[in-house]
């Protein structure tokens, strides 16, 4: 099957397949390198003290097992793992595969008023954001596999021995708890991304971002994600909390807003920042790189 010309000038429009298979090709290698990175990472978010000194930080990472072996304490940084699998795989073909479809759409049905407002090339690049924030928004419809992991990750405690099938049966909706602070933190988060991404390829001076090279594709990857985690930190930190809690003693978002201002400041909005650049950063690099550099690739393959 061969590529169609997209009604966007310079976007090629690649094979649902080629999507599919390249998207999901890189959230199956992100949860394969990164489970552990991300679960240190909601376990900083979640801590709600302040860290003073190795032992401290030693204990919030690495929990009743921070005594253990070092092979001891780096399994233990695998909790979750068959929720996070269902969630990152589906989550990474959804919104890496999906983003290109919302994408098509604006373009054949919008292209010209995105041009007229911001120009030729930023134009495009802005509607690479805004199709990555609708279906960030859309996100959401994955939020209990998201709930499910991270609290296998920060409060196992919470599942009292029931297991999926049990817990799905008991909380019903309530898995969907938080849904509003997880659209708020995703639109601006995936509009940054794939917008962040957008504007380095336009400034590599690439018209047609399927033509960007290995090389390309990664320093667009870093521009996106990087805008992105910074972007969407406070909202994260707030969807964490939420998510972490006992299914019986739940909180409310404006409620954790309210103790964080009032017993750990403003800064605590962007606790986990430094330690998502530098962890979690990779990992949404890593992934994005890879889906925007194999959908082509599978693209080509399937012509």
């Amino acid at each position: 099957m061969s590529p169609i010309a997209s009604p966007s000038k310079g976007v090629r429009k690649e094979s649902g397949v080629a999507r599919l298979l390249g998207s999901g090709s890189a959230g199956i290698a992100e949860l394969a390198v990164f489970h552990p990175v991300d679960t240190i990472a909601k376990r900083l978010m979640s801590n709600t003290g302040k860290i003073n000194g190795v032992g401290q930080l030693n204990a919030v990472i690495f929990k009743e097992h921070a005594g253990a072996t070092l092979p001891r304490k780096f399994f233990s940084l695998f909790p979750g793992l068959g929720y996070a699998a269902g969630y990152k795989v589906l989550q990474r073909i959804y919104k890496y595969g999906g983003q290109p479809f919302v994408r098509d759409y604006l373009g054949q049905h919008h292209n010209e008023k995105f041009e007229a407002a911001f120009g030729k090339g930023s134009g495009k690049a802005i509607m690479h954001a805004t199709a990555g924030s609708l279906i960030g928004i859309g996100e959401i419809v994955l939020l209990p596999l998201d709930v499910l992991k991270i609290k296998r990750q920060t409060n196992p405690e919470a599942f009292r021995g029931r297991g999926l099938f049990k817990i799905v049966a008991d909380e019903g909706f309530g898995l969907y708890r938080g849904w509003q602070w997880t659209a708020a933190r995703n639109a601006p988060g995936s509009f940054a991304l794939f917008g962040g991404s957008a504007f380095a390829k336009e400034a590599l001076g690439l018209s047609d971002y399927n033509a960007a090279t290995w090389t390309q594709n990664f320093i667009a990857s870093i521009a996106g994600a990087s805008a992105s985690l910074i972007v969407s930190a406070p909202l994260d930190v707030i969807k964490t909390r939420i998510q972490n809690k006992n299914f019986e003693n739940p909180e409310s978002g404006f409620r954790i807003i309210s103790n964080m201002m009032k017993n750990e400041g403003i800064t605590s909005f962007f606790k986990g920042l430094t330690p998502k650049l530098l962890m979690t950063g990779p990992k949404l690099v890593f992934s994005f790189w890879l889906a925007q550099t194999l959908i082509p690739i599978f693209d080509k393959k399937l012509m």
